[in-house]
């Protein structure tokens, strides 16, 4: 029976191997965490699974609802608490490879595991296992304000994108980057050119904050080139800074004149492919992958940049007067 999570499209994603299954369901049983957490076993497991169409194994009973409310709920005592890992009809060692993701995500959702702390690390112990293979379990937070982690495909160099611009949205104290980051988040894969127009506006929005941070002079509606210049040209950044006769000065100029290429090419990528702009019916946009490039190189981007304003901002003891 494939998986259906409310609210969202079926999970796609690599193989799980059977190896990392049964990890986790050996780490569930040792440590001897009831699966199905604070609720009952039929309500865990009724927004994963179609149990009005799976059958019983209980001829009284047509579903396979029906059947575990009987000898879970009426009668407790009458199958062993880890029954669902060996249920074939569940067969979460050998099932799809979307089934399990989704019963993983479920092990730690809210209403299951309320308990911050304790949902929290599951999630780490758990993710040893699922990296492994092509999946992870990543941290969001509802307009409610709860933690719920969702299962997704694992791409540790995307994943290492995100982290660090999360940690730049940080260090400038920028709500609005976070929100940008969540969109980003949503978009990779579904929306790729949204992803796109927000990775080039979050390295929009950190030099906006750094400039209001250093007061530093602009015309009025700078462009692109021109923000990222003259945040460069404040942290002490741009190629004329770096003196001739300093070791490697021509290797340090390249790169740091890659910064701009990357803010350029995010802008022109955003007009061409972006959203903001209307399109012609023969419009073509780019894919998932177009979207990792922009999104990864507005990471790279906005981390040293912003590592850099932190430096400048608190100088080592040796740099002060």
């Amino acid at each position: 029976m494939i998986v259906s999570m409310p609210g969202r499209p079926d999970l796609e994603g690599g193989p799980v191997s059977y190896s990392v299954r049964r990890a986790i369901i050996d780490l569930l049983r040792q440590e001897d965490v009831p699966w199905r957490g604070e609720l009952s076993d039929v309500d865990f497991l009724a927004p994963v699974f179609d149990l009005d169409v799976m059958p019983s194994h209980d001829s009284r009973f047509k579903t396979a609802g029906q059947d575990i409310w009987q000898h879970r709920v009426n009668n407790p005592e009458d199958w062993p608490d880890d029954w669902i890992f060996t249920d074939e009809r569940f067969n979460l060692l050998g099932g799809p490879d979307v089934t399990f993701p989704a019963f993983v995500e479920r092990l730690v959702a809210p209403k299951v595991r309320p308990d911050r702390k304790l949902a929290s690390a599951m999630v780490q112990r758990m993710n040893e296992e699922l990296r492994r293979t092509s999946w992870t379990l990543v941290e969001r937070e509802t307009l409610a304000g709860d933690i719920r982690y969702r299962a997704e495909p694992f791409e540790p160099v995307l994943l290492r994108s995100l982290q660090t611009m999360r940690a730049s949205a940080a260090i400038l104290s920028s709500s609005w980057m976070h929100q940008e980051l969540e969109r980003i988040e949503a978009a990779i894969d579904t929306d790729p050119a949204l992803a796109i127009g927000t990775a080039k506006e979050m390295v929009e929005t950190c030099c906006k904050h750094i400039v209001d941070a250093l007061n530093i002079p602009l015309p009025a509606n700078p462009d692109m080139p021109d923000l990222t210049k003259a945040v460069l040209k404040a942290l002490k950044l741009v190629p004329e800074g770096i003196s001739d006769e300093a070791k490697g000065a021509e290797t340090i100029k390249r790169t740091l004149s890659s910064l701009g290429q990357i803010t350029k090419g995010l802008a022109e990528l955003r007009k061409l492919y972006g959203t903001g702009h209307g399109r012609s019916s023969v419009h073509r946009g780019l894919t998932a992958r177009h979207a990792r490039l922009a999104v990864n190189s507005a990471s790279a981007f906005v981390e040293f940049v912003s590592s850099t304003y932190l430096a400048r901002k608190t100088p080592m003891p040796q740099d002060k007067p």
